[in-house]
């Protein structure tokens, strides 16, 4: 990665911006797809080691054209919403850029996700189809949709009337048996031969790169999530330079135990391969440590993809030592900060010298800085590394003024990464995105004399729980909707497996009585697993200040000193 311009002043500014011989990709997903799957024909494309799929770029491509003229079949038009609620598939895959190439709008659904937020992210969005998994993990998918729309079993497919889900026309199920009032997937495709190939090139061919196509849903501080609008000219360049940085080739393998949903798997995972004609490998439907350690060793990974508590865990498994993983070279660790003895094992024991850290968020892309392949070891432990190539980094104070270097502020991004907004959310993008293109991440952070950037805290309320970011505010107003609740308020306390945990302080109506356990059972059926809190303090009062403005970090500490978490 290109070393970021200073500048030019006596005491330098907290403010770089990477250049690079490497010029942005100036075309559509779909337009970059063909083009490598027709000069790599032959190699690996999509390895699920689950399904038991192994299909090289002409057989994916092929997947995917099936797929494109099969979505038009049933109507899906240029702009339309298509969400996808699945764990990681190689249904996800093609339909990522299937959906690319006709210029339909993913709708990227998290599979923890529970009805309550499920409805949410299909109604703001507006979805028009929906692709889902039959069951994950503790989710029945199916029974979920049929609980939300209970007209579904009796009505028929694509020609759903659902006052729940008013703008849905369709539900797609990956289930292996039939669902009523639902397509198959292999229904699906069967639909594609209503399509010519000419009229698929033709709609392709109308797309522009700065179209949006995607749409990722993150907690917010105002309780409900809003929907990130990502371009083509976003996410295919991020997942680019990302793979870049990496020095990726045809020749690489990844392994992708992080979900597709979220940027990581989608963008720095699929993308980053694809753009360099490398080959995807997904080991398993979630993350599983020893399916990982099997994976990397049988398809002889050159990178891999996790969070730091996804590399503990692989270091820790009581069979790490019988899996030969001499062939990795590199991939990235990102979500929160890694610990430098995990850093050390990494390389050591992983044989990933070229082990890279990366930070961003999903309104840009997602990554916005990334250590080099041979930045020192101190480099990629206590910091996030160098401003991106394309983008510039500032930090600034509560004034809007640039810090000099190694003082705390804000960090700013602008460049092709930031979103175009908010799905429907005018008001919010005005306050992330500035009049001069900056996007303000709420990060507090420094920059060094060399441009490398150190995020020391996170502004407002956020918990980062396992690499899922947290918002309090969402579990307040959720909390909020059980019938008991008076009020509540929600803290991160620190956990050593998952990084933090939250914790609810709650005030009942008066009179009323509830247990911890029948709290969590309600906020189960409803929200994402992660969500739930994993301590529940039942209180008649907040800690506040005079001015009536409640003091979360007295909660915290409370709650730390309570829980015996500060031993």
């Amino acid at each position: 990665m290109s070393q970021p311009s200073v500048s030019n002043t006596t005491i330098a500014t907290s403010y770089t911006s990477a250049t690079t011989a490497t010029p942005l990709l100036g075309e559509t997903i779909g337009d970059m797809f063909d083009r490598i799957a027709n000069q790599y024909a032959d190699n690996d494309a999509l390895i699920s080691i689950h399904q038991g799929i192994r299909w090289n770029y002409r057989e994916l491509q092929q997947q995917v054209h099936t797929c494109a003229k099969a979505l038009m079949a049933i109507g899906v038009s240029t702009g339309d919403r298509v969400g996808i609620w699945s764990p990681n598939m190689a249904e996800w895959c093609v339909t990522q850029f299937a959906t690319a190439k006709i210029g339909a709008i993913l709708v990227n659904i998290n599979p923890a996700y529970r009805p309550h937020e499920l409805e949410y992210a299909l109604n703001q969005s507006e979805c028009s189809f929906l692709i889902s998994a039959d069951k994950f993990k503790s989710s029945n998918y199916t029974e979920m949709l049929n609980q939300m729309v209970p007209e579904l079993k009796d009505s028929v497919p694509c020609q759903l009337i659902s006052p729940a889900l008013p703008h849905m026309k369709g539900l797609i199920t990956l289930s292996e048996t039939p669902v009523p009032g639902m397509l198959s997937w292999q229904q699906l495709q069967q639909k594609g031969v209503q399509i010519d190939d000419q009229a698929l090139a033709e709609r392709q061919s109308q797309l522009q790169f700065d179209d949006p196509i995607n749409i990722q849903y993150t907690s917010g501080t105002t309780g409900f999530p809003k929907g990130a609008t990502l371009s083509h000219h976003n996410i295919l360049n991020n997942g680019f330079f990302v793979t870049e940085s990496q020095r990726f080739t045809d020749q690489d393998r990844m392994v992708i135990p992080v979900p597709l949903y979220h940027c990581f798997g989608m963008v720095m995972g699929n993308l980053g391969c694809v753009s360099h004609g490398a080959t995807m490998i997904y080991p398993n439907d979630a993350f599983d440590p020893e399916s990982v350690l099997k994976t990397v060793a049988e398809e002889r990974a050159t990178a891999l993809y996790g969070v730091p508590t996804m590399f503990i865990a692989i270091l820790e498994h009581p069979k790490f030592a019988e899996y030969d993983l001499g062939s990795l070279r590199t991939g990235v660790m990102a979500g929160s900060t890694c610990p430098i003895e995990v850093m050390k094992q990494v390389i050591d024991k992983m044989h990933m010298s070229e082990v890279q850290i990366a930070y961003g968020m999903t309104e840009t892309s997602p990554v916005s800085t990334q250590t080099s392949a041979d930045a020192p070891l101190q480099k990629r432990v206590s910091t996030v590394g160098l401003t991106q190539p394309h983008l510039e980094s500032k930090i600034i104070n509560a004034q809007g003024k640039i810090v000099p270097r190694g003082e705390v502020g804000e960090l700013c991004t602008r460049g092709y990464s930031v979103m175009l907004g908010y799905w429907k959310n005018e008001d919010a993008t005005l306050k992330a995105i500035d009049s001069n293109g900056w996007m303000h991440t709420e990060d507090l952070a420094t920059m060094d004399e060399e441009g490398y950037i150190n995020i020391i805290g996170r502004s407002k309320d956020m918990v980062i729980r396992g690499g899922e970011n947290v918002y309090p505010r969402e579990i307040e107003e959720f909390l909020y909707t059980h019938p008991l609740v008076s009020d509540a308020q929600v803290t991160g306390v620190p956990d050593p497996k998952f990084g933090e945990e939250l914790v609810a302080w709650v005030i009942l109506k008066p009179g009323e009585t509830l247990t911890e356990d029948e709290l969590r059972a309600f906020c189960r059926d409803k929200i994402a697993y992660f969500k739930v809190p994993r301590y529940i303090k039942f209180t008649d009062a907040f800690p506040m200040t005079v001015t009536g403005k409640i003091q979360k970090f007295k909660m915290r500490e409370t709650s730390i000193e309570e829980l015996g978490l500060n031993k």
